[in-house]
Parts: C-alpha cells; sequence; structure tokens
C-alpha cells in the first residue's frame, strides 16, 4: 500500500557532484554491486554552459559556491508500489513542476531497489536542486555563485533562496502529499497519504524506525517476523481508516435521517386515518342509535294516546274535542305484534351494518400493516 516519507537534506561546499553521481549512478557508481535499482533519471533548468551537462553544474557549485554556502538541497520521497514506472516518472516530474517550477537548476533520479526487510518494491526519488534562483541573466559559472547584488542584478550571482523555514518544510510536505494522492486517484486506486505525524493524525502508536538493510541483515529471524507481523497489522489498520474516512458519510447520514423522516410521516398519516375513521364511526352509530330512538318514539305513544282519549271521553262535550272510537283488543295486539318485528328487523339491520363496519375497519388497518 501507498506510504508518505518525504525528507529534505542539503550538501555543502564539495558535496554536490558526489551526490549527482550516486543519484544517477554515475562514475563511482555506475555498474556496481548494490547500485542497479536506478529506474529513471533527468534534470531541467540548467544555464547555458550546462545545459546538457548536469554534472558540469554541481562541479562548479562545488568550486565556485562560497565556503560556508550550501551547494544543493535534496528532497527524498517515497514513491507508491500501486503505480507502475512510467506513471511514477509522471507523479516525480509533477511534483519537480509543483515545487521547482522554472526557478531552480535541479536533477532528479528514481531508485527502485528491493525492500531489504519484506522484499519486494520500495520506489523511491532523489531530487536535488541549487538554492540559487534563475532570472533569465545570462551569467558563466564564476559569477552565477557568486553574491546577489540587488541593485545591479546583472553585476551580482544568482540570489539564493534557502527555503530553510519550518513553515517551507510544512508547506513542501503537504505538497507532496497532495500531489501524490491526485495521481492515485487519477490511476484508479483508493489508496491515499498523509503528511501529517502519526499523533496529529490521532493515532496513538510510536512512527516505525527505519533501519536499513545493514541493520536489517543483523536481526535474528524472531525479530524479522516480529516487524513484519507489526508492520502488517499497522497496513491493515490505516487500509480500514483510509476505507472509513472515504465513506460519504455526510450522505450516509442524510439518508438516514431522511427514511426516519419518512417512517415517522407515514406512522403520522396512518394515525391519522386511524382516528378519522374511528369519529366517522362514533358518529355514523350516534345517528343511527338516534334514528332508531326516534323510530321507537314514533310507536310508543299508542298506548298514552289511548289513555288521552279516555280522558278526553270523560269531558263534557262543550268543552272538549270529540271521541275517536277505540281500537279493540285484538286490532291491539295486532298492531304491536307488527311493531315488534318491525324493531327486531331494524335492530337486526343495526348489528348487521355495526358487523361490517367493523371488518371494512379491520380490512382498511390491514391494508396499512397495521395487523
Amino acid at each position: 500500500m501507498a506510504s508518505y516519507h518525504c525528507s529534505v537534506k542539503v550538501g555543502g561546499k564539495g558535496k554536490a557532484s558526489g551526490h549527482a553521481a550516486y543519484i544517477a549512478r554515475e562514475d563511482y557508481y555506475a555498474d556496481r554491486a548494490g547500485y542497479e535499482d536506478l529506474e529513471a533519471t533527468g534534470y531541467g533548468n540548467m544555464p547555458t554552459w550546462a545545459e546538457h551537462e548536469p554534472a558540469l553544474f554541481w562541479s562548479a557549485a562545488d568550486r565556485y559556491e562560497r565556503a560556508n554556502g550550501t551547494t544543493y538541497r535534496e528532497l527524498e520521497i517515497a514513491l507508491p508500489r500501486e503505480l507502475n514506472p512510467a506513471q511514477r516518472q509522471d507523479l516525480v516530474l509533477d511534483f519537480i513542476q509543483h515545487e521547482i517550477g522554472d526557478r531552480h537548476a535541479h536533477q532528479w533520479a528514481i531508485h527502485n531497489p528491493g525492500a531489504a526487510l519484506a522484499g519486494g518494491e520500495q520506489p523511491h526519488a532523489h531530487v536535488m536542486y541549487s538554492e540559487r534562483t534563475t532570472d533569465g541573466i545570462e551569467r558563466d559559472p564564476v559569477q552565477y555563485f557568486k553574491r546577489y547584488n540587488g541593485k545591479h542584478p546583472e553585476l551580482g550571482g544568482c540570489r539564493k533562496d534557502s527555503a530553510g523555514t519550518e513553515e517551507r518544510l510544512l508547506e513542501t510536505r503537504q505538497r507532496w502529499a497532495e500531489v501524490q494522492n491526485v495521481h492515485l486517484q487519477q490511476h484508479g486506486h483508493a489508496a491515499r497519504v498523509d503528511h501529517r505525524s502519526l499523533a496529529d493524525q490521532g493515532i496513538d502508536r510510536a512512527p516505525e524506525q527505519h533501519l536499513g538493510g545493514r541493520r536489517v541483515r543483523q536481526l535474528e529471524p524472531e525479530q524479522r517476523e516480529a516487524l513484519l507481523e507489526r508492520r502488517e497489522a499497522e497496513q491493515a489498520l490505516t487500509q480500514a481508516e483510509q476505507e472509513l474516512s472515504a465513506l460519504p458519510m455526510a450522505s450516509y447520514i442524510q439518508a438516514l435521517t431522511g427514511e426516519a423522516q419518512q417512517r415517522e410521516q407515514f406512522m403520522a398519516e396512518v394515525w391519522d386515518y386511524c382516528q378519522h375513521a374511528y369519529r366517522e364511526l362514533q358518529m355514523e352509530l350516534a345517528q343511527q342509535a338516534e334514528h332508531e330512538r326516534a323510530l321507537q318514539a314514533q310507536r310508543e305513544p299508542a298506548p298514552q294516546r289511548e289513555a288521552e282519549h279516555a280522558q278526553l271521553a270523560q269531558q263534557s262535550p262543550l268543552t272538549g274535542p270529540p271521541l275517536e272510537a277505540l281500537p279493540d283488543l285484538e286490532t291491539l295486539e295486532a298492531r304491536n305484534e307488527a311493531l315488534m318485528q318491525e324493531l327486531r328487523e331494524l335492530a337486526a339491520q343495526f348489528r348487521s351494518r355495526q358487523q361490517q363496519e367493523q371488518q371494512q375497519q379491520r380490512d382498511r388497518s390491514q391494508d396499512w400493516g397495521l395487523s
């Protein structure tokens, strides 16, 4: 998986030529055992007198830079194994464009040795550049490395930009992480790197110490196995954290919230429906009961009318209304039986209607999933 490493080194007077030969695997380092890992190399922004000879530029820096001056500044960066050699070279050139641009003469190289502990590829790049900034003024090697003349730039050397502040270093480290993540994404890899320290990332563990090939070869087999197991566990944890952080948590939470709101709205609508149906049923039952009472009231006054007629019959013809003929007992019994039969039919109809309403209510409840 992709790992992050970005360190900055500086070289003093007399160190530039040897280091340039080392990263380019030239001179002493050419065709020697242990230095067969060169994957690609290149240079840029060289002055006219060293346009196609970067080794000449670094020799001039060693010779003409002031005694306590810095002849080169180097960025050492780890490259992701997920990318192939061509993609890694594109990544390095893109980073150089962002970090150096056309401001400094530089030379770069990509090495891909086998990892001493776990084997496999261990691609990384060296980018060394002069602190002298280019300004378009033609200078010979001697003048190029002289002290800068602010009033008359053409009379002095190139201005130096050491970039040695902590703020500049943090900017470089962040820029390398951003450029690397862009290339990983462009080539379809989920792995990402973070330039922050483990503490700043909220990871509670000590950083792994780089041992180097010589110290690794001195380890006992049990120590090598323990280190490999720790590395695998840390990589698995890092990958899990990256996968979790890559989730669209905001969209996921919003979707869950939307579903919960929809369920609440559905239940509210069901509750409103049930209350409305219950009120309608109560009203209908009340109307039916009132209708039944009205019918019963219309049929119950017959005995009362007979009593009134008997009372009127005792009144004087001059003061009371004319008397009607009272029906005989057989007629009254027949009429009463007819009324009772009608009442029984109405009661049966009421009970049937009530049962139908209850069944319809249960059917509606089942349709809404409330059974």
